[in-house]
């Protein structure tokens, strides 16, 4: 952290900003990005956590020139982090105020079958509409998938691993505020790694359901049922699985 005190109109003030990316929260770089305009103060006030009207309060505004340039090379470092693809051996959470470590297995998979079907709709909505606007060819090039969409997928993947409860999807959803807690460098290769290592997960799967509708349309389910019999379930769809 850099630290420095600063004169403001109703005293003195403590600032401290990371100096390194590892001290960079998810969570203040989504608040980061949500900004529509970004001023210096809002940068500072993301990174440092003192309320804006504070930092407003300060009388030299040249007093904020170290905390400026170190927001600039900070900036510059976190436009190439996606970039990166050193995946951390393990995770530390602060659960019910405890410090709970979760180890990244390399051979990443997404479990159970609850998380990994929430999961996989979020890699398909979020590379579809990369697609959408910007062609299927090489996409994988350009994608950079939303902050918000990282934190959705680590919630699901983390969920039962960090707090060793069953699935619930409310709850695992709900996860997301913890994900946001961890350092940038951490969450995004990790989150890299799902959305361009998965390809099988890139598209939405049509669900049993859908799958019995468009059957029956084409007059093809009462041939299946009728031919094995009402009373023998069917464990499978032809076609597409």
């Amino acid at each position: 952290m850099i630290q420095q005190t600063i004169k403001t109109l109703t005293g003195n003030l403590l600032i401290s900003i990371p100096d390194n990316l590892h001290e960079i929260s998810l969570k203040q770089l989504m608040a980061m990005q949500a900004a529509e305009k970004l001023s210096d103060l809002d940068a500072m006030s993301i990174l440092s956590g003192i309320p804006l009207t504070e930092l407003q309060q300060i009388k030299d505004y040249n007093d904020l020139q170290l905390f400026n340039e170190q927001i600039l090379q900070l900036a510059a470092q976190i436009k190439d982090l996606y970039n990166s693809s050193a995946i951390p051996n393990e995770v530390t959470f602060a659960i019910n105020g405890k410090a709970t470590k979760v180890k990244v297995v390399k051979n990443l998979s997404v479990e159970p079958a609850g998380a990994f079907m929430a999961a996989r709709d979020v890699i398909a909505e979020e590379i579809s509409k990369h697609i959408a606007l910007h062609g299927e060819e090489d996409w994988q090039q350009t994608f950079n998938p939303s902050l918000q969409a990282c934190s959705q997928v680590l919630a699901y993947y983390f969920y039962s691993r960090a707090t060793g409860q069953p699935y619930d999807e409310e709850l695992a959803a709900a996860f997301a505020s913890q994900v946001e807690e961890l350092p940038v460098t951490q969450v995004l290769p990790i989150a890299k790694y799902f959305f361009l290592n998965y390809p099988h997960l890139s598209k939405p799967k049509t669900g049993f359901w859908h799958r019995l509708c468009r059957l029956w349309s084409s007059g093809r389910a009462s041939k299946i049922l009728s031919t094995s019999g009402t009373s023998t379930p069917l464990t499978h769809w032809p076609g597409e699985i």
